[in-house]
């Protein structure tokens, strides 16, 4: 069944997989409410004026969900939790106590998690204070008493974790994989915003560059799939075994190595470390401190979003990551004893040591190609504007990625529990 709109009908035939979909939606609901939800003392016009001229503040608000332009107490969105998981990522393999942790099963990803939500804490209670500074360097927010502030930045510090709770939900109680969806449903949401601002600018010389954009994006969302469902199949025989009286006959298999085992997680990843030094710089713009100030503007500078040197630190923080994220979760060395303890050996190779170099040569290929296609897609608006000259492509592929993997996932999701479903009537 390849019909999506067939599998969404069986879907909902599911009593059980009706109620993950419904109460999903609900918290979209809830998320886009608190979305509207504006934090007093902001001069919303004169905010809504600096994201209109600044495409830097523009991008921040399609991964906040539109949060940032109306400064919901929401508006710091899930940049700290990412940011937390970022470095508890890098303690699992730098610190021994957490790798260890890292391979106790559900336990160990319970702690971590745990961890992950203390050290989210510090980081927004820091950026909500960063965010204040910048909002009175910008005058869109005057001067506020020990009270006020203290309102300020608990109320931004409560919108995050909330919205960090309501991801949470998704993954307990609904389809899954929540924090992802939260994301997906802010892009979405943003999404009839900017084609009104493209449609708007749009006149007879724009016109075919504006069907140049459409018909490239197309072929990007193309592109996405393709990659998303390659799979680079490694065959593995199982020889015959004896247990006890019976004989177990040989069989064949494949070890499934998709092209992007990462999946959106190096992009997100990679956005939150790319805009931090700019953010850093609006803070201190308008410092007293000169030398402060001009460093703060050259930060500024070359990290604007069309900067030929932010494209390229992006490209290489994605290809990074993509590597990176990869070796934490396909693990060579234990899937080639997995193989060995089973019986199995691929063709031509020697298990154990020569398994893990075989398998580890194969990864360091594909993913070489899954990250640079990332990468690519990852900086594809600022391509898209210096050959079309449209300035208003925000939503490019970086958004597109996303939603499309996040789709792609959430109908796994959901193909997987209705085949479980089916199976268990068979063993019943």
């Amino acid at each position: 069944m390849n019909n999506p709109i067939a599998k969404v009908r069986q879907a909902f035939k599911d009593p059980v997989l009706r109620k993950k979909i419904l109460f999903t939606f609900f918290i979209f609901f809830i998320f886009r409410v608190f979305a509207f939800l504006p934090i007093p003392a902001v001069n919303l016009d004169r905010l809504q004026d600096l994201f209109a001229q600044n495409q830097f503040f523009a991008l921040l608000d399609i991964f906040s969900g539109g949060t940032l332009v109306n400064f919901s107490v929401m508006a710091l969105g899930l940049a700290p939790y990412i940011n937390a998981s970022i470095i508890m990522q890098l303690l699992t393999v730098v610190v021994p106590k957490f790798e260890e942790l890292s391979k106790e099963g559900e336990y160990g990803r319970a702690k971590i998690n745990q961890y992950t939500r203390f050290l989210t804490l510090p980081i927004t209670l820091v950026q909500g204070v960063g965010m204040f500074i910048l909002l009175r360097n910008q005058q869109i927010i005057g001067n506020l008493n020990f009270i006020e502030f203290l309102s300020f930045i608990t109320t931004i510090t409560a919108g995050s974790f909330i919205l960090m709770w309501l991801g949470e939900l998704i993954s307990e109680f609904g389809l899954g994989n929540g924090i992802s969806l939260i994301i997906f449903a802010g892009i979405v949401t943003r999404v009839p915003v900017s084609l009104m601002q493209t449609v708007s600018t749009i006149n007879q010389e724009t016109l075919l560059s504006t069907l140049f954009i459409l018909v490239f994006i197309i072929a990007v969302i193309f592109a996405v799939v393709f990659i998303n469902q390659a799979v680079r199949k490694v065959p593995v025989y199982y020889a015959k075994r004896i247990r006890g009286n019976k004989m177990y006959q040989g069989a064949t298999n494949f070890l499934p190595l998709r092209l992007n085992q990462a999946g959106v997680i190096p992009i997100i990843f990679a956005i939150s470390f790319v805009l931090f030094p700019q953010l850093i710089g609006n803070f201190f713009t308008a410092s007293p401190n000169e030398t402060l100030a001009n460093i703060a503007k050259f930060l500024v500078q070359i990290f604007n979003p069309s900067s030929l040197f932010y494209n390229l630190f992006y490209f290489i923080l994605v290809v990074a990551f993509t590597f990176f994220y990869t070796a934490i979760v396909f693990n060579p060395d234990k899937i080639s004893q997995e193989i060995q303890k089973h019986g199995g050996f691929i063709p031509g190779i020697r298990p154990g040591e020569a398994t893990k170099k075989y398998l580890q040569t194969i990864l360091y290929r594909i993913t070489s190609v899954g990250a640079v296609f990332l990468g690519l897609v990852a900086i594809m608006p600022s391509i898209m504007s210096a050959l079309t000259g449209t300035e208003q492509l925000i939503i490019g592929g970086t958004g597109v990625l996303i939603v499309v993997s996040v789709v792609l996932e959430t109908f796994k999701t959901m193909e997987t529990q209705i085949a479980m479903k089916n199976y268990d009537k068979f063993v019943r």
